[in-house]
């Protein structure tokens, strides 16, 4: 696991999460111009300081830093991503690096300040936000066990347990659901994943991997086949029926 210094930027290798010392996490949704592992290990910041994606590490981690968390845990620059090995490593460790994490921090780019003018409620700006529609941030939602939301300007919204009726409306996922989500079955899990979207197809199946409980390999590039593969791993390791309620694939 590695990790980003809240005072210095610099990254940290770690063996294991349990190695790594109190950590906080950032969700958020990806945009175009983010800062990459490679970005930050090239020793040339006047090739990236200048990216989007840089103010979202400084933020966070300046946000994270004031909070007492000495490190923090990014995806876009805390993994390796020209190394297939670490990155499905990443993939099918990240639902418990979320849940050992001490707080999760989910901004949402696309949220504006609670005070500033709109011609909507800003409920609708929270429960609108994109962040509700990745299909990466399902499992960003619920493995960790402490979530705070922040606006647009890194202003702290509030807790998940203060905005659960709010989470229910823009996810469909039951308020008592979202506390007890471990003891759902597979379809009902599946039904939160439907409507989602990820860039590549068969991230569909990788998001999932640690909210059903499964470990496989990843092959990129294999599109649709990635989710029939979820489905026999999953029959092989549960006994949970359900499955076979969904159907071949999701929809």
């Amino acid at each position: 696991m590695r990790l980003l210094n809240t005072t210095t930027l610099h990254l940290k290798d770690f063996i294991t999460v349990d190695q790594a010392p109190p950590y906080a996490i950032l969700s958020h949704t990806w945009g175009a111009d983010e800062v990459t592992f490679k970005d930050l290990r090239s020793g040339r910041p006047e090739e990236y300081q200048h990216k989007q994606g840089w103010t979202k590490i400084t933020q966070s981690a300046r946000y994270a830093g004031r909070r007492g968390w000495g490190f923090i845990w990014i995806d876009t620059c805390c993994i390796d991503k020209s190394d297939i090995t670490e990155l499905s490593e990443a993939i099918n460790s990240m639902f418990h690096w979320y849940e050992r994490a001490e707080v999760c921090y989910a901004y949402l780019a696309d949220v504006p300040p609670m005070n500033s003018v709109s011609n909507h409620p800003w409920k609708w700006s929270f429960r609108s936000s994109r962040w509700f529609t990745r299909g990466w941030t399902l499992q960003e939602l619920l493995a960790p066990s402490f979530l705070e939301f922040l606006d647009s300007d890194w202003n702290l919204i509030g807790s998940r347990d203060e905005w659960v009726d709010e989470i229910e409306r823009a996810t469909g996922i039951e308020v008592k659901q979202i506390a007890n989500f471990q003891e759902c079955c597979i379809a009902t899990k599946l039904s939160w994943a439907a409507h989602r979207q990820t860039t590549r197809v068969e991230d569909r199946a990788y998001s999932l991997l640690g909210l059903l409980g499964v470990n496989m390999p990843l092959i990129f590039g294999e599109g649709e086949r990635a989710f029939a593969r979820l489905q026999l791993e999953l029959m092989r390791s549960s006994n949970d029926e359900s499955i076979f309620v969904w159907g071949p694939a999701m929809s």
